[in-house]
């Protein structure tokens, strides 16, 4: 398994998200990964106006240093902006988000993890990459639909199927 410390993945797709990769009509985890690093709000109406080739650019850009971050901002941005006529709305960027931190597992992961009937050791945790505790972490959050929370966990080695 890769460490948790290795650098931002940029084209990662993962298992559970299969039926819907082939013709992107979802927002894949590694993209919404990368909008959360560059603080935009891209909405699921924005990115069916896409084209396919813009979606699939989104998918392969880099956005893992400050550099690559302020170009991938730039590029949804003008996408957005040609779509509807006016920017994304902006996030707040956190300097130190949680799947970047092996020391703690989300309370929501644990409680969605225990919703399931598993429980998340801290050194699994800290064995994920960073991709899949943003994964874990989306797939916990209240009012979410969690229907790929046990798919992810399996699919990152937490239980057996």
């Amino acid at each position: 398994m890769t460490q948790a410390n290795t650098p931002l993945e940029t084209n990662d797709f993962f298992q559970f998200e299969a039926d819907f990769v082939e013709s992107l009509r979802c927002i894949p985890m590694q993209v919404r990964l990368k909008l959360d690093t560059c603080g935009v709000k891209l909405k699921l109406e924005h990115w069916h106006r896409f084209s396919e080739a813009e979606r699939d650019q989104l998918t392969k850009l880099q956005c893992s240093d400050r550099d690559s971050t302020v170009a991938y901002t730039a590029y949804v941005q003008a996408l957005v902006h040609r779509v509807q006529g006016t920017p994304a709305s902006t996030l707040a960027i956190d300097p130190h988000p949680p799947w970047h931190r092996g020391d703690v597992i989300p309370t929501d992961v644990q409680a969605q993890a225990q919703a399931v009937g598993v429980e998340i050791g801290l050194e699994q945790w800290q064995s994920l990459r960073p991709l899949q505790r943003f994964a874990l972490i989306k797939l916990s959050r209240p009012g979410h639909e969690n229907r790929n929370f046990y798919p992810a966990l399996a699919e990152f080695g937490l239980v057996s199927l």
